[in-house]
């Protein structure tokens, strides 16, 4: 009977990743060839006809980044019409003396001051309401994006196929890449993050997340969601549902590029993807009854709910597979089983290979399709991608579950945020 479920835990275990990566990957194609719905030719906009934009830069503690950033914004963007607005969310290092001082030299920059930490998206409800604009860039304190960005955005907004287009965001890089975990999750963005946009976005029409650190919003759109959600852990992945449960468009666009500072240390890595796990089990609670309440109308909302069901129900049990496999291994060793044992170390090896050849055919698909095959070489770093992206993955699933599930039912508070260690960025 042991044997039976071992049997079947395998091949479950082992077919959910080969049908997600032939999934991603068939969609990734897709939309490189058949997506009709892509700008594919940007066009230079008249300093006259640019449409007023406010960059808006939620800030805590953000001394060492900040004055790099507002320096590029300021100097770099090729945009005339535009401001940065940056709100201190109860900062209490140099980062209100910075600001103050870049105030100065900088008739554009203005800077609100929030007196108590309560979150980033307490910070861009409070900020978006001082914007000038009516199209709000979401820019982190430690992320810059290319110089044509703000163009390639309004090229979106400024169309008349795309007016019922909420926010488009945009395809983020790794600016950070001196450590070997800084070449890997360059690796990941491209194979997780970007591949699996593209392929929601070409199939389905729709979209799972913005990108928090830099999404283009139109402000109208923001606030017929009723702003960001302050009671959630991820304000972005929030607002997206809520903006395409109401009707609205949301656009991925890989060719619009921003660079970020990404976790240099697993500590680091492991708080950031807590909180992503978090705030997307807290976004599938929230939505699961409106989606299936309305199944027909909602259809590319209920496809990534039942991926998302998957990938819940593969935590778990990948989690219990694993404690029943170290079970086994010790009790085969101690009651002396060495034809079991071997046979067992050899099934052990062959789910591990399996995996990383399935996760490295997405890796090698993804590199290919992003950015022209420009970050072909990190396919290298695949296998530290490999492995720690499944067990994290898994952890920080299993052990935000029912902290998510308070969370939707109201059972904990606003939150805070605590700024990640930064690292100065290089040209």
């Amino acid at each position: 009977m042991s044997d039976s479920i071992l049997q079947n835990l395998f091949w479950v275990l082992v077919c959910y990743p080969l049908i997600g990566a032939v999934g991603w990957t068939i969609g990734g194609i897709y939309y490189r060839y058949f997506y009709s719905g892509r700008n594919r030719k940007f066009q230079p906009i008249a300093a006259a006809e640019q449409p007023m934009v406010s960059i808006m830069i939620p800030a805590h503690n953000e001394e060492v980044m900040i004055e790099e950033t507002i320096e590029y914004l300021m100097n770099e963007l090729n945009y005339e019409n535009y401001e940065v607005l940056v709100c201190d969310d109860g900062s209490y290092d140099m980062t209100s003396e910075i600001l103050a001082s870049l105030a100065f030299r900088y008739s554009n920059l203005r800077v609100l001051h929030v007196e108590k930490n309560k979150g980033k998206a307490h910070a861009f409800n409070i900020g978006i309401s001082f914007c000038k604009g009516e199209f709000v860039l979401s820019n982190d304190a430690d992320t810059v994006p290319e110089p044509d960005a703000l163009i390639k955005y309004m090229n979106y907004f400024m169309d008349p196929a795309y007016q019922n287009c909420a926010a488009v965001t945009a395809n983020m890089d790794v600016q950070n890449r001196s450590l070997l975990l800084e070449k890997s999750q360059t690796v990941e963005f491209s194979s997780i993050v970007g591949i699996i946009k593209r392929s929601q976005l070409g199939l389905l029409g729709s979209m799972y997340a913005y990108s928090g650190a830099n999404t283009m919003y139109r402000k109208a759109a923001v606030y017929d969601a009723g702003l960001f959600r302050q009671d959630r852990a991820t304000e972005d992945i929030s607002i997206a549902w809520d903006h395409q449960l109401n009707g609205w468009q949301a656009l991925f666009d890989p060719d619009i590029m921003f660079y970020m500072n990404v976790p240099s240390t697993l500590e680091m890595l492991y708080k950031q993807r807590k909180r992503w796990a978090k705030g997307g089990i807290e976004v599938y609670f929230t939505n699961f009854f409106k989606v299936f309440k309305h199944p027909l109308k909602h259809i590319s909302q209920v496809v990534m709910m039942i991926d998302q069901t998957g990938s819940i129900l593969w935590s778990f049990l990948y989690c219990f597979g694993l404690f029943y496999m170290l079970f086994r291994f010790f009790w085969l060793i101690l009651s002396q089983q060495t034809e079991a044992l071997l046979h067992y170390v050899d099934m052990i090896f062959v789910f591990y290979s399996f995996m990383a050849i399935v996760g490295s055919w997405q890796l090698f698909a993804a590199l290919v399709m992003d950015n022209h095959a420009k970050k072909l070489k990190y396919l290298f770093f695949a296998p530290v991608y490999m492995l720690w992206y499944w067990q994290v993955n898994t952890l920080t699933i299993i052990t935000t579950f029912l902290p998510a599930l308070k969370a939707v039912m109201g059972l904990q508070g606003e939150g805070t945020w605590v700024s990640p260690t930064r690292t100065k960025m290089k040209d």
